[in-house]
């Protein structure tokens, strides 16, 4: 089954008159439980790409499901909401909240999911023992380094059990031992938990541990590759 189907999908960014083809027709569908990478060079439209399959962005053109939802119909409001129960995300930039704990940045998602403070306590505790944090429940971001930041962040995005998890460039500010550590630790989780990750990198290490790389190139996918 595929969890995401985007055809003929279209993106163009207007800077006074000047217009930037980022999508130029993208046709792409991605299996349930994939492990995939979008690579490409910068302004090669693979994190346009992403953030369309993510719902924080819009095609101008093309028709984009994701979990059997046809997002280029939905409004705000609709995207808001499949977001937070079903997409799970990665930011470059990690995006913790840095008053909060590592245990109350993780439990943030089910806050808003309505979950009880019982199971959010322990869902969240567990997820982060999953990560290699146990004992660093309490402490803030700023109290972390890089890699305990960004298993922070990849903690956030699966304690809500979402059906696809998007990390954009997740490894870019790691060094190699964290970057490797990182993708073994999500692969893992993909295997045991059926969850969908997508990739958007050009880090040639991201590339190697994918299942599936497909190349992303003025806007259009150049090749698809599918590794035995």
């Amino acid at each position: 089954m595929n969890i995401v189907e985007c055809r003929d999908v279209r993106k163009i960014y207007r800077q006074g008159k000047v217009e930037v083809y980022a999508l130029r027709g993208v046709d792409l569908s991605i299996e349930e439980g994939g492990f995939l990478a979008l690579a490409g060079p910068s302004g090669s439209g693979k994190t346009t790409l992403l953030n369309i399959i993510g719902g924080l962005d819009y095609a101008d053109a093309g028709s984009i499901s994701v979990n059997g939802n046809q997002i280029d119909r939905m409004n705000q409001t609709e995207l808001a909401n499949l977001r937070l129960h079903n997409i799970g995300f990665v930011f470059q930039a990690y995006n913790l909240i840095p008053v909060l704990s590592a245990l109350e940045n993780v439990e943030f998602v089910m806050l808003l999911q309505g979950v009880s403070p019982t199971e959010r306590r322990s869902r969240a505790t567990a997820i982060l023992d999953d990560v290699g944090l146990d004992g660093l429940y309490h402490r803030r971001p700023a109290e972390l380094s890089g890699g305990q930041q960004q298993r922070v962040a990849v903690a956030r995005a699966i304690v809500s059990n979402p059906s696809i998890v998007l990390a954009d460039e997740p490894t870019a500010n790691l060094d190699s031992k964290s970057g490797e550590g990182l993708l073994e630790m999500m692969r893992e989780m993909n295997e045991k938990k059926g969850v969908t990750f997508i990739f958007s990198t050009h880090d040639k290490m991201v590339m190697d541990f994918a299942r599936r790389l497909v190349q992303i190139r003025d806007g259009l996918v150049a090749e698809d590759q599918v590794k035995e």
